[in-house]
């Protein structure tokens, strides 16, 4: 008995051949195939789309509400990541803490919209001083931290010691007036064996250290 000949399908250039004897290849059968085909294409897209929605939703809620940065959440992710590099390759990476100084005093000051104007400086101060490996998120409501991928201890500190520079030298202004804004930081190494919450809460002991020793009067 001869081999069946192979039909395809010519209507839908995007279908694939199917193989249907000649003789069972009638109208009702082509009718039936397309609806199939065009039901695949429906499909298809919708899960297209679905995932499209899925990635804005995500990207969304990894995102700060008023910053172009990541969030708390997502920063302590992406620290568990970079914990996660340290125990298999022993790759380094450090974190810094920023804490804006007497942030408070700004929005009394001058008011909320003016507090909004100088986080968005101060995180455009930060983002344009870093490396597109770095990762940088507002972590509270004038907080900030970086993740300076394969950075010592010592490059976290001088890091953060340039970015004070930076600041004094590009202060936020508000109505043509320069805000008075001053930071403080701290900086520790990633480890591994140690979680995310154990790598901020170093951080932020580094950067109160750091606070109390800047606030202390000088020796006469």
């Amino acid at each position: 008995m001869k081999s069946a000949k192979i039909t395809q399908l010519v209507a839908n250039p995007k279908a694939a051949a199917f193989a249907i004897p000649e003789t069972e290849f009638t109208p009702r059968v082509r009718k039936a195939i397309q609806m199939l085909i065009h039901e695949v294409e429906r499909l298809s897209r919708q899960s297209a789309e679905t995932r499209a929605r899925l990635e804005d939703l995500i990207r969304t809620a990894d995102q700060d509400m008023l910053l172009p940065v990541l969030n708390r959440r997502a920063f302590m992710r992406e620290i568990s990541r970079f914990i996660a590099f340290a125990e298999r390759y022993g790759t380094r990476a450090s974190l810094i803490y920023f804490d804006l100084d007497q942030f408070k005093a700004v929005n009394d000051a001058y008011g909320h919209a003016a507090g909004d104007a100088v986080l968005r400086h101060f995180c455009a101060q930060l983002s344009g001083n870093i490396r597109d490996s770095d990762i940088l998120a507002r972590v509270g409501g004038d907080e900030f931290a970086v993740i300076l991928a394969h950075g010592s201890l010592e490059q976290a500190k001088e890091k953060g010691a340039a970015l004070m520079q930076v600041l004094r030298e590009q202060p936020p202004s508000w109505n043509g007036r320069e805000v008075n804004l001053t930071f403080s930081y701290g900086a520790h190494e990633l480890h591994a064996g140690e979680t995310a919450d154990i790598a901020m809460e170093q951080a932020d002991r580094a950067m109160y250290a750091q606070k109390r020793a800047a606030a202390k009067p000088p020796k006469p």
